[in-house]
């Protein structure tokens, strides 16, 4: 009985998956990446305000995570995720040499 799994009617817990926290933070992180190259607003002031520097580090974060994960997703979310890390990348550079 010590070993055996109580529910009462409640659904099983699982474990976290890594993976799946770590959608999540590419999600968040891609959000900042987008707000600090200064094409969505802020979340916290409702504003646009560029931040070129934290714009990289978040496209930076983004690029190793997706590297991390694409080999859980299938073909078409990898090409979404590779499409979204291309596209930040190329709008960095648009906002650094303008």
């Amino acid at each position: 009985m010590a070993n055996e799994e109580i529910t009462d009617g409640a659904e099983a817990k699982k474990p976290i998956d890594l993976y799946e926290v770590l959608g999540f933070m590419l999600q968040q992180v891609t959000e900042l990446g987008w707000q600090k190259l200064g094409l969505q607003p802020d979340f916290a002031t409702g504003k646009i305000e560029p931040d070129l520097e934290q714009a990289k580090l978040a496209i930076d974060v983004v690029s190793f995570l997706a590297t991390q994960v694409e080999g859980k997703l299938d073909d078409s979310d990898r090409r979404t995720l590779q499409n979204t890390v291309r596209d930040l990348k190329l709008n960095y550079v648009n906002r650094v040499q303008s």
